[in-house]
């Protein structure tokens, strides 16, 4: 059984940085083909995609992430990251990552962040 480890999230002051991990576990054939993204969901909001990355390479940020986030992948390691920089109190919400190919997708439990002075 596939199943998604998140790690990263915590307490950042405004301006700060945190970097996400997800690891994947389990047996995942063609890992490498499997696009990579990251959600987003604060309070009383819809879950959000705030980056994605997919197995050809091709990145697309939410525009109120572009220019502070950064999304990355190893592969050998079966892992995805989000580094997160210049944070701001409205990027606070529970952040997911997800590997999908086709109609098979796996989430992630979910890390809380908070951006607080």
């Amino acid at each position: 059984q596939v199943q998604l480890a998140e790690s990263g999230g915590g307490l950042a002051q405004p301006g700060g940085s945190l970097r996400l991990s997800c690891t994947a576990s389990g047996i995942i054939s063609l890992f490498s083909f499997y696009k990579l993204g990251w959600y987003r969901q604060a309070p009383g909001k819809e879950r959000e995609l705030v980056a994605g990355a997919s197995r050809t390479g091709d990145i697309m940020f939410a525009d109120s992430v572009k220019g502070r986030f950064t999304i990355s992948r190893d592969n050998a390691k079966k892992t995805g990251y989000l580094q997160m920089n210049s944070l701001k109190p409205e990027d606070t919400a529970v952040y997911y990552c997800n590997f999908n190919r086709g109609t098979t997708a796996y989430w992630g439990q979910g890390t809380q962040v908070t951006v607080s002075s």
